[in-house]
């Protein structure tokens, strides 16, 4: 098996990246920017620096691999060209991520965009696997527990718009790379669509608490009714004034948001850890101190 990978520089693609080197896989990586080319080729990565939407750098990506890895986001419209020139290159086998927020009721803008690249690798003649994790965490390089970690490291107080009692599943990093490369060498796992997520579902009251006592932090939520916040913030957004809080983001917080993961653990042995697991190792990671017990 070699191993094109694309989306290496990202939060999940350097875990995916090291767990191709970690099995001792081939792997060359297509990346954007010559500075992420020249580190990566300073760790002994090969590479080829080019986008998605240029067909001739993808094409020279791609010779000489039998497998694509495709961790770039599917929001930019990119997958339909993905997939001409991985079937015109003879890739044996092709796993995409996509993301469970596809599954969102709200009319997001990338939803539409996509459904469409997922369609688009159904319809195709590859050895495909569609990946759709739920919130990915692990590092200071994740953009949700990160910055919950270091707001209860600083502040008591947590406004949370809504009762915070939907359901979420959010998956570690590093069980999420692990499963990526194992679902590309499993079989059973092509022309099928996984949800990857966490343990176990829990409330995000309930994540909240599970991070603030980890840290031996004293804290408290205080539940605030979203509508009126959710209407005011699309008033302002309507007259294009740009606010650090989206009304998107407030009405995903109210969304369920668990998933099985159990077919996946069924076709490739997939067992991600508990949540106060993960965001232990986070919180350690980030040189902060775990309580003590």
């Amino acid at each position: 098996m070699k191993v094109l990978l694309t989306g290496a520089t990202g939060f999940t693609g350097e875990r995916v990246l090291a767990e191709l080197r970690g099995r001792q896989l081939p792997v060359r990586c297509l990346v954007r920017s010559e500075e992420n080319a020249t580190r990566l080729r300073a760790g002994g990565v090969d590479v080829v620096v080019g986008d998605l939407g240029d067909a001739e750098r993808l094409a020279r990506a791609l010779a000489g691999c039998d497998t694509l890895i495709n961790v770039a986001s599917l929001g930019f419209g990119h997958a339909p060209g993905i997939v001409a020139a991985a079937e015109r290159a003879g890739i044996q086998r092709a796993v995409f991520v996509s993301t469970t927020a596809i599954f969102t009721h709200l009319n997001a803008p990338s939803k539409a965009v996509r459904l469409a690249a997922e369609a688009a690798i159904q319809a195709s003649a590859l050895a495909w696997t569609l990946l759709r994790p739920t919130m990915i965490y692990g590092s200071a390089r994740d953009r949700n527990i990160c910055r919950l970690i270091r707001y209860l490291k600083r502040f008591p107080v947590l406004p949370v718009f809504g009762p915070g009692t939907s359901l979420l599943q959010p998956v570690f990093v590093d069980d999420l790379a692990s499963a990526i490369v194992t679902a590309a060498g499993s079989p059973a796992a092509v022309r099928r669509d996984y949800a990857l997520s966490g343990e176990q579902p829990l409330t995000y009251n309930e994540l909240v608490h599970t991070v603030g006592r980890l840290m031996g932090r004293r804290h408290y939520l205080l539940h605030l009714p979203h509508r009126p916040f959710v209407a005011a913030l699309q008033a302002t957004e309507r007259i294009g004034l740009c606010l650090p809080l989206k009304a998107e983001q407030i009405l995903r917080l109210n969304e369920p948001k668990a998933f099985s993961w159990a077919a996946a653990a069924r076709d490739f042995g997939y067992a991600p850890r508990s949540f106060a697991s993960g965001v232990a190792q986070e919180i350690s990671s980030l040189g902060l101190a775990l309580a003590t017990a």
